[in-house]
């Protein structure tokens, strides 16, 4: 239970940390300011501040985000707020504390009467136990706001917000998440090719042979290559499993072209066993032969990445064609309940885990759905037909209504892998 819980906060972390990464750098590039980078949810554990932005490790560690400014962000501070402020040597504000737990040794406290860290940058208000002592001080564009959870973000003047980069540069920076999820994926399948010493090839010669197997007892063996069966042509590993299994008991003429160069014909009498749909079918137990060559590790990363996107997208497609069913969806609970299977496969079984839920991360995200990349994606193409963004309000409204419907899923998803899972 212990290796399970750490392989899936391991797993999950990598999904986090890759999807959020593509949005922090294309934000980076697009001269975006980007707060807070954050691994989990929930109160702040750590926090590391490098290069404007601070990373922070949250205590529930399933999820994390990209804060970019300007994005999704209501006002820290309102009037009648109690903060302390530091000051430079030339009466310049480059801290504000609005964390009741954290004093400042040297800051000025100040009840808030009016703010501006956007466009004029100051601050002013009426000095702590003092409202005759009125104060205005001009605040630095790189000053810290210590929040009121004690995480230290930069202020985000609005040449630095999101809004104020172009067009083609948000829709990057939305889009980057979900690419790396698919960039992840490919990655994970080449060190998998790797792991298991090459790729599983559809040729028609045969992988290794299980010890006292039909194979083996009618004299196969590692290297052949069958040519026909029963007078058929055989070109590939498909063709030849299909004749197999549909001749469960049946005499089949195998001609061999063995690795010395010789050939042979054997018979092979396939062993009867049930099949998935509770049919009989026919084995002889050998598996495929492995393509060992780099190219083929390498050009499998691509290939795989792209069934399974398209066994995705089939899945999704099929709401529309077979109707809406909530045993389509699955949850951290499936999702944990699936990692504690395949932690009993081992590293190569992890490690395509990990590739296949990068790619469900990156494809579910890209719907156009208020609240996901796609959503935002969708928003940001309105834009550019309309020639100009849609007002804020409209937009909050929304993103919303997206969350609200997403929270809804998740509960439902969640209460089904329960059951699912648990419960039966």
């Amino acid at each position: 239970m212990v290796t399970t819980i750490i392989t899936f906060i391991l797993v999950f972390s990598i999904l986090v940390i890759f999807h959020e990464f593509g949005h922090y750098y294309f934000a980076k590039k697009a001269g975006i300011l980007v707060r807070e980078f954050a691994i989990g949810f929930g109160p702040k554990i750590f926090s590391y501040r490098k290069n404007e932005t601070t990373f922070t490790i949250r205590i529930l560690p399933i999820g994390g985000y990209v804060r970019m400014a300007g994005y999704e962000e209501e006002a820290e501070i309102k009037p009648g707020m109690p903060v302390g402020v530091l000051l430079n040597e030339q009466n310049e504000v480059t801290t504000i504390n609005t964390y009741k737990k954290k004093q400042l040794l040297k800051a000025v406290p100040l009840e808030v009467s009016a703010i501006d860290l956007e466009k004029d940058l100051y601050i002013e208000g009426y000095m702590a136990g003092n409202e005759s002592e009125f104060v205005h001080y001009s605040v630095k564009r790189d000053a810290m706001l210590i929040e009121e959870d004690g995480t230290e973000v930069q202020i985000a003047p609005l040449d630095v917000q999101f809004q104020a980069a172009s067009l083609p540069q948000r829709m990057m920076t939305n889009f980057a998440g979900p690419m790396n999820n698919i960039i992840l994926a490919i990655v994970a399948f080449i060190v998998m090719a790797f792991l298991q010493g090459g790729v599983v090839s559809d040729a028609n010669k045969l992988g290794p042979v299980m010890a006292d197997s039909v194979a083996q007892q009618a004299g196969l063996s590692e290297g052949d290559q069958v040519v026909q069966i029963n007078n058929k042509k055989i070109s590939t590993w498909t063709e030849m499993v299909k004749i197999i299994q549909e001749s469960p008991g049946q005499s089949l003429m195998f001609t061999v072209k063995s690795s010395d160069g010789s050939n042979k014909q054997l018979v092979v009498i396939p062993e009867t066993t049930k099949g998935s749909d509770g049919s009989e079918v026919g084995i002889i137990g050998v598996q495929a032969s492995l393509d060992k060559s780099l190219g083929a590790k390498l050009l499998f990363g691509f290939t795989y990445t792209w069934t399974v996107i398209v066994q995705i997208v089939s899945a999704l497609g099929s709401i529309f064609t077979k109707g809406f069913s909530i045993d389509m969806f699955g949850g951290p609970v499936a999702i944990y309940a699936t990692t504690e299977a395949v932690v009993k496969t081992g590293y190569i079984g992890i490690v395509n885990w990990l590739a296949v839920l990068s790619i469900n991360l990156g494809i579910i995200n890209l719907l156009p759905v208020p609240a996901l990349d796609g959503g935002k994606l969708l928003l940001n193409i309105i834009e550019g037909v309309r020639g100009k963004p849609l007002s804020p309000e409209k937009e909050g409204l929304i993103t919303i209504i997206g969350v609200g419907a997403l929270l809804l899923l998740m509960v439902l998803v969640t209460w089904n892998d329960i059951q699912t899972y648990f419960l039966k």
